[in-house]
């Protein structure tokens, strides 16, 4: 009778389903690595943004390779931007990274923290300026950056731009020179409000072109500046 009840449960055993052991899904191609701290390994948030700070160990994270400036520092992707937000967000962002408060962490977190005030400054002249934040939402956009060879200008807009060369290189005085420099800035202002309108209509073609004229008074603004340093 017990030889019997023996081989009873041995046939059960054999009837029995084996356990079914979960294999590790491999990464597909569109996956993405799960981010950790190059500390102490701890999971990291993975939305692109401010500087990252490990929730585990409190160290600074690398910045993205990629930055989406507009993101960076809190603006929408437009060409309208407050300047009072901006500034406030930039001096924010520089006072959680400056390399000043990293100066007893190691080397490598201390090389972050100037990787990411580096990137803030570069985030906040490109964002602050127009023709810069003109330039970098056309490059946002995937449209080719506008170079001054390749702009075919008008024969009207190309003579005002050598008269203007040319009083400039003939000023002497700080009278014609402010004068000057009173025309570029009313150009581009007017510019600028037509590139915000370009943009807004969603005219990212007519934005390249102006955008294009836009660089042509900064360069003549550039030579007023030097003209105006005292040799």
């Amino acid at each position: 009778m017990q030889a019997a009840l023996r081989r009873l449960g041995r046939t059960r055993w054999a009837l029995r389903a084996p356990e079914v052991v979960p294999r590790p899904r491999c990464a597909g191609p569109g996956s993405v690595p799960a981010l950790r701290c190059w500390s102490c390994g701890s999971p990291l948030p993975g939305a692109e943004g401010p500087p990252r700070f490990c929730p585990g160990c409190q160290a600074l994270q690398p910045p993205d390779q990629r930055p989406d400036l507009f993101r960076l520092m809190d603006c929408d992707r437009s060409f309208r931007v407050d300047a009072q937000q901006l500034q406030r967000r930039f001096r924010s962002l520089q006072l959680a990274v400056h390399p000043d408060r990293f100066g007893q962490r190691p080397p490598k977190e201390r090389h972050f923290s100037e990787q990411h005030s580096s990137l803030i400054n570069k985030a906040y002249q490109t964002l602050l300026n127009p023709l810069n934040r003109g330039l970098y939402l056309l490059e946002l956009h995937g449209v080719e950056l506008a170079q001054e060879t390749d702009y075919d200008a008008d024969s009207v807009f190309l003579t005002e731009i050598m008269e203007i060369n040319e009083k400039l290189a003939e000023s002497e005085n700080e009278d014609s020179l402010q004068e000057i420099e009173t025309l570029i800035k009313a150009k581009q202002e007017e510019l600028t409000k037509e590139v915000t309108a370009a943009f807004e209509r969603g005219d990212l073609q007519e934005a390249k072109k102006l955008l294009a004229k836009m660089k042509y008074f900064a360069n003549l603004e550039d030579k007023l500046k030097q003209k105006k340093i005292p040799s």
